[in-house]
């Protein structure tokens, strides 16, 4: 019996796992790359069949053959990062094919370079080639197929500092109450509602609530939509009069994610059906995560009893990452790349580029393209000039009015009560936090502040600021909040 036809039966018994992989491509595999045994290019058919082409895209793509021995498949990646992933993210998917490529029985190996003894990937061989594996939204339709869950978003690839915390955590507890099959979420967490700036890491959090949902559970019917394509896919039903299998198809998963809720606001007929697959959801105990760039309370042109309902759960707010984090976010982009980014580098970007992970991550991308194709190495100078147009963007003016208002809304006071005579205790802390940050953020004078509190004197101002400094070394909850304020309001 020839290798084809031992993987043309293997592939054949698995039908129903590898539907994706047409007859031909199971029946006439391509030529093998140099040094690599004749079945490698079915592998890599059935391994981007079984992984999704975003997924091989992403971290499958650069997975080579390095060598067989009996019942052992070795497998090379070219960075360490990229191997620990493959192994924890992607071992399932590596031993199934091997099972139907090779046959039951095969063990799969993924090796980086450095590694002395080859670590064995996670899971071992399926004993069934024909079990199932995890898929996101089984059944949905084709105008639903774009929809599915990005392979780079999890918990293990989240890099999470002092602003994620308490979010990562949120996220992880809904998530282990889905997987362990709580019939109705635990009070308080459904819905679970993330809000904050753009590139903060919000849909990145949402989605590893789905991912770790759908490795362990897989039974789970999960479905991903940006709030965008809702409104597209309503529209359409209501056009192609299909509107009984849009509301099946949304009103019947275990756990529905919707991103960038913002964007329904004041499309009304949109806004009812949203409600009402909410409330279908919600009441059948199953769980609803939801993201949008500020809480529901504050999301104009949404009706009162929607934002309602979307902040009866848990809300939680990503704050931008301190330098710290950022440091660890970039320094994470480069060893997924195989990138050797200099330390002194990375610490410039981190300290220069406050205003959001993604325009960090554009930063790095720029820098190693214009590397690339001008032969100049990576350096502070070289990323101070390649990068001048985008440190510009990131000095942000702030002024005595957006100070007040922040600091108001952050301390859960009246602006009027900052501005005014009274002096309860939590008033005096937040006005002369106010005060503190005018003098640290802005250009003026302690008269100058003192006229904006409604017309204080300046020694008045000067009491409120060297109090508050005084107090920063042994109040560890007020510096947290300082820090909090200080980085919104340098949009970092």
């Amino acid at each position: 019996m020839t290798n084809a036809t031992v993987m043309t039966d293997a592939l054949t018994a698995t039908a129903d796992t590898y539907a994706l992989l047409n007859d031909e491509a199971v029946l006439t595999p391509a030529p093998a790359a140099d040094g690599a045994p004749t079945w490698w290019p079915l592998f890599v058919t059935a391994l981007k069949a079984e992984a999704g082409v975003d997924a091989f895209d992403t971290w499958l793509r650069d997975v080579r053959f390095a060598s067989q021995a009996s019942d052992e498949v070795t497998l090379f990646i070219p960075t360490v990062f990229s191997a620990d992933l493959v192994r924890r993210e992607y071992g399932n998917v590596l031993a199934a094919v091997a099972a139907a490529v090779l046959g039951a029985g095969t063990r799969v190996r993924v090796v980086a370079p450095g590694e002395e003894a080859p670590k064995p990937a996670v899971v071992q061989v399926v004993a069934a080639v024909e079990k199932e594996l995890p898929k996101v939204a089984r059944n949905v339709p084709a105008w639903l197929e774009s929809t599915q869950l990005d392979a780079r978003y999890t918990f293990a690839s989240f890099v999470m500092g002092s602003n994620s915390q308490f979010p990562y955590a949120a996220a992880q507890r809904v998530a282990d109450d889905i997987i362990a099959g709580s019939q109705q979420p635990v009070s308080g967490f459904n819905p679970f509602f993330i809000h904050g700036g753009v590139g903060l890491g919000k849909t990145h959090l949402m989605q590893a609530v789905g991912h770790a949902v759908r490795d362990k559970s897989p039974a789970k019917n999960i479905l991903y939509v940006t709030a965008e394509q809702f409104l597209q896919k309503y529209v359409r039903a209501m056009r192609d009069k299909t509107m009984s299998d849009f509301k099946e198809i949304f009103r019947s998963v275990d756990m529905l994610l919707i991103d960038d809720v913002q964007f329904i606001a004041g499309k009304e007929s949109t806004q009812e059906e949203f409600f009402h697959t909410f409330n279908t959801l919600v009441s059948l105990g199953k769980q609803v995560v939801l993201t949008a760039d500020r809480s529901p309370h504050d999301l104009p042109g949404l009706e009162d009893r929607l934002k309602s309902r979307l902040g009866s759960g848990l809300t939680v707010e990503m704050h931008p990452p301190a330098v710290e984090t950022r440091l660890a976010i970039l320094t994470r982009k480069a060893d997924e790349r195989g990138l050797d980014l200099p330390a002194d580098v990375a610490q410039f970007l981190a300290e220069s580029i406050a205003s959001n992970v993604r325009e960090l991550e554009g930063a790095l991308n720029r820098l190693v393209a214009f590397s690339q194709l001008t032969g100049n190495a990576i350096t502070v100078p070289f990323a101070r000039d390649q990068l001048r147009d985008l440190l510009r963007t990131q000095v942000k003016s702030v002024s005595v009015d957006d100070i007040q208002t922040l600091v108001a809304t952050h301390f859960n006071l009246r602006l009027a009560d900052i501005l005014g005579q009274r002096r309860t205790k939590d008033l005096v802390r937040g006005r002369q936090v106010a005060q503190y940050l005018c003098k640290q953020l802005t250009t003026k004078s302690y008269p100058d502040i003192g006229r904006a509190f409604g017309g204080r004197d300046h020694t008045t101002v000067i009491h409120g600021v060297n109090n508050i400094q005084n107090l920063l070394d042994r109040d560890a909850s007020l510096k947290e909040s300082v820090d909090i304020l200080t980085r919104q309001l340098r949009g970092s």
